[in-house]
């Protein structure tokens, strides 16, 4: 039910703001609205207001403004057919400008409010652990490491690196410069983060218990916060991450766990259960890790969440690209039931998780609804400024025929991404 909930806060919030746009813009060039919908399909709730017609409709995975004169040539200053192509052009635009504007707006209250960060985002970007078969290990990226710089970006804390890394996701040749030894050295080779999921390389995580769940094998066995994983099946633990790999690849029923406690050192045995999301082993434990609160000055926030939002977009139309020349997978796109287990774990984490899940999306919506295919924004704005070129309308039959294979791709590209939706729920994959 929070899944279901959060979804529509989500979707509801997002055709709002879009929806908007296309309103206001067409308010400021005198066309005349007759619907504004959140929604398609049957009509739930209905009120009119002056000239427009409030809707929300039954199906909410989008919604509309209806123009007058949007579909048909009308002789009216208040209809939409009697602007001229830059007015149309920026009502069209409006939509995905004002997703944009809502990213901005949110990642800027995020950073003014304060998000809890861990503090190691702060510190020197000193390697603690590299994940087994990782971009950073097929790098040469050992324990010990000191980043200096990825993909000619200069590093100084881990928060450079996760900025560095999501400018670089689409990279295929990678160079990392690091401190080893108190030498500078360059590690280079071909990288296809795209299908690796993370880039590999951790900062250092204590293996100390920071919160045990409740009911889980960890809590049967009497495993309490602060306790320290000195072994896991007789293996030495170095870090969080080391325990943790040990005990996802353990192949044994009963893990055996040496810990120590108040100075005293203990063991435990513990049968481990499948996570229901990934297969991967589980006993319920997670780090302690030392969180703050991080807030910026407005002037700050706002810059930042400029800076956010372009990265973003910039990373989501080389996502677009890539999928169009095949450097992507199109089984990596998610639909609708994505959307809404992305909403609920977000919902589930705190409100400002949810913001900013809220903001990512907003971006791939505006960059979504700028793609030049019929139906879209983009698509709109790609006819006005063909029309603009030859100085004159486009045929009535090409326009129709221009809808008709929107609405075919459109179709199509929903019945897809829903069915990889399906897909990765019943294999228990993730996006």
């Amino acid at each position: 039910m929070e899944t279901i909930l959060a979804f529509l806060v989500l979707i509801g919030v997002l055709v709002w703001f879009h929806e908007l746009g296309h309103f206001l813009f067409a308010k400021l060039f005198g066309v005349k609205v007759e619907v504004f919908s959140i929604g398609f399909g049957p009509v739930l709730l209905s009120k009119k207001w002056g000239e427009t017609e409030y809707r929300i409709s039954a199906v909410p995975l989008g919604g509309f403004v209806k123009l007058y004169g949007e579909e048909d040539a009308v002789d009216d200053p208040r209809a939409f057919s009697s602007k001229k192509n830059y007015q149309k052009i920026f009502i069209a635009f409006a939509g995905p400008l004002f997703n944009f504007l809502l990213a901005i707006f949110v990642f800027s209250l995020i950073f003014v409010v304060g998000r809890p960060t861990p503090s190691y985002v702060l510190k020197e970007p000193l390697v603690g652990y590299v994940v087994e078969n990782s971009p950073a290990q097929k790098l040469g990226l050992q324990e010990g490491d000191l980043l200096l710089e990825i993909n000619g970006k200069k590093v100084s804390t881990w928060k450079d690196v996760e900025g560095a890394v999501l400018e670089s996701i689409l990279k295929k040749e990678w160079k990392v410069g690091i401190l080893r030894n108190s030498q500078r050295v360059i590690l280079s080779g071909k990288v296809d983060l795209s299908k690796a999921g993370s880039f590999g390389a951790e900062p250092y995580i204590a293996p100390i218990v920071g919160r045990v769940l409740p009911g889980s094998p960890a809590e049967q066995v009497g495993i309490k916060e602060g306790d320290e994983i000195l072994e896991v099946n007789g293996k030495k633990v170095k870090s969080w991450y080391s325990a943790a790999y040990y005990i996802k690849s353990a192949k044994e029923n009963v893990i055996r766990l040496k810990i120590r406690r108040d100075g005293q050192i203990f063991e435990k045995l513990v049968v481990p259960v499948k996570d229901k999301n990934t297969g991967i082993p589980i006993i319920g434990v997670s780090p302690r890790i030392e969180v703050v609160k991080v807030k910026e000055p407005l002037g700050k926030a706002v810059f930042e969440s400029l800076e956010k939002t372009k990265d973003l977009t910039v990373l989501s139309l080389k996502a677009v690209w890539g999928l169009i020349t095949g450097g992507i997978s199109v089984k990596t796109l998610g639909g609708p039931i994505a959307i809404a287990q992305l909403a609920g774990e977000s919902a589930q984490q705190g409100l400002i998780a949810f913001l900013g899940m809220m903001a990512f999306i907003s971006v791939q919506l505006a960059v979504f609804n700028l793609i030049p295919l019929p139906v879209l924004d983009g698509g709109l704005i790609l006819l006005f400024l063909i029309e603009s070129i030859r100085r004159k309308p486009l045929s009535p039959r090409f326009k129709e025929n221009w809808q008709k294979v929107g609405f075919a791709i459109i179709i199509a590209l929903s019945a897809f991404v829903i069915l990889n939706d399906i897909v990765r729920l019943m294999t228990g994959n993730r996006l």
